[in-house]
């Protein structure tokens, strides 16, 4: 699904560091959401390896879980970050794209509950994962 499909998954342009990151949505619907960032030489964190900055991962993985809470059919759309845990598993491969998946698994009155991962070109070894809790708006 593409960014102009679906009017939601425009929240992206809107986001100064997504757009700085290079960040695209493909997918943002029913509390799941998918986005992607480029490899890019400006995120390199270490030059002589070419692996993307983790800062970079954490940027991705956090909008994508925002993404996922805020499309979740009981959230009111808008959302902040209130805890995230990222636990890197690897490096990612230089050169490749960096996908992030986020599902958020509940809702309460005001708070969303959500998990990711971020994946290169191997989808069975992620790059991370993450758990997190996001404010949400009750549904008007």
């Amino acid at each position: 699904m593409d960014e102009d499909d679906h009017p939601g998954l425009g929240f992206i342009r809107a986001l100064p560091h997504a757009v700085a990151l290079g960040m695209t949505a493909h997918a943002m619907k029913d509390g799941r959401a998918e986005l992607s960032m480029p490899w890019s030489e400006d995120l390199v964190g270490d030059p002589e390896t070419g692996v993307i900055h983790g800062g970079a991962v954490s940027a991705l993985m956090d909008t994508c879980c925002g993404a996922a809470a805020m499309c979740h059919p009981d959230a009111g759309g808008s959302t902040a970050t209130l805890g995230l845990r990222i636990d890197y598993m690897r490096a990612a491969t230089p050169g490749q794209t960096i996908r992030a998946r986020a599902e958020c698994y509940h809702v309460t009155r005001s708070v969303a509950f959500v998990r990711a991962s971020a994946l290169d070109d191997d989808d069975a070894r992620p790059v991370a994962t993450a758990t997190g809790t996001f404010t949400v708006a009750p549904r008007s």
